[in-house]
């Protein structure tokens, strides 16, 4: 009597997204700085539900109250658990001015970045996919990069903000101002490495057959080069959510940036430093902001840079 022979058992392929996050998941600043994010996206978004306070309603009654935390330092001072991190000078709190400011920062953010990563791709992938358009477009390029950036958009500012104000409203106009202002700066980068990637790729075997066959430019793109090069874009667009969040922060402290009744981390910060002196958590709280989230934003760079790179990941 034979024996029957088990078949070998055959191991289902695992998702290639599982061995990108079990990678990321290695990196424990990236991690920090996805929690981070994802908390303060959620203190911006889901906070003013919460907490149903007015940011710009005017108390001067309570106008100079402290953070709850200043109780523990000073006995006399003046605090109030219906203003945990205290009010300004003219009594907003100062709590759901940091949830209004974190709302419109990250808007701004992210709506730029996603402009910038738009423009760089597809200027990198027509000057590496087209040779008699690569010296047009990275002359271009190095045009651009040549400029000053934070003058370039102080003039941009300067010439567009009443004509947009007016046009689309005081707030609605800065805003389209601000994020096309810091898109149109912030594509180069994006668009040098998609550059280099897709001139890499077109001379690999893949995309030599599917050329043979007669695949067309529009196909080959879309199909087989878009998608290999979607590792450094995810990288650059990380970087680029920092950056417009620094940029849009600086130009609101400067002055440049939304009305003074529509806060900004940037602009609660400028406001603040009048009386950093006397009242130094008011700049504390915009700047710890700021910094925190561009810090946890370069930590998630850093991740997927890493998780992306099947080299560290053993494939």
């Amino acid at each position: 009597m034979s024996i029957p022979k088990k078949e070998p058992l055959i191991e289902k392929p695992r998702n290639q997204w599982l061995d990108i996050w079990d990678q990321f998941k290695t990196h424990k600043g990236a991690v920090f700085g996805l929690g981070f994010l994802i908390f303060i996206t959620l203190f911006a978004t889901i906070g003013p539900w919460l907490w149903q306070v007015d940011p710009g309603k005017l108390d001067i009654r309570n106008k100079d109250v402290r953070p709850i935390y200043m109780a523990l330092f000073n006995s006399e001072a003046k605090v109030s658990w219906a203003n945990p991190m205290g009010t300004d000078n003219l009594g907003r709190d100062i709590m759901a001015n940091i949830m209004q400011g974190g709302r419109i920062s990250l808007a701004v953010g992210w709506t730029a970045m996603i402009l910038a990563v738009f423009l760089g791709t597809l200027i990198g992938v027509l000057a590496g996919y087209f040779r008699r358009l690569d010296g047009i477009l990275m002359r271009f390029t190095d045009l651009v990069l040549s400029l000053p950036l934070l003058p370039l958009l102080l003039v941009m500012m300067l010439l567009f903000r009443d004509p947009l104000r007016a046009a689309f409203g005081p707030e609605n106009g800065i805003f389209i101002l601000i994020v096309v202002g810091i898109g149109v700066t912030s594509w180069m980068q994006t668009a040098r490495i998609v550059r280099g990637d897709v001139m890499a790729l077109k001379e690999r075997e893949f995309v030599l057959a599917a050329r043979s066959i007669g695949t067309p430019a529009r196909r080959m793109i879309t199909r087989h080069l878009l998608p290999n090069v979607l590792s450094p874009i995810m990288v650059s667009a990380t970087l680029g959510l920092a950056t417009a969040i620094i940029t849009e922060s600086a130009l609101s402290f400067l002055g440049l940036g939304f009305p003074s009744d529509f806060p900004t981390w940037g602009k609660i910060l400028f406001d603040s430093v009048d009386r950093m002196t006397a009242f130094p958590e008011r700049v504390l709280w915009p700047g710890l902001a700021i910094s925190l989230t561009v810090l946890a934003v370069n930590y998630i760079g850093d991740g997927l840079r890493d998780a992306l790179d099947p080299r560290i990941r053993g494939l």
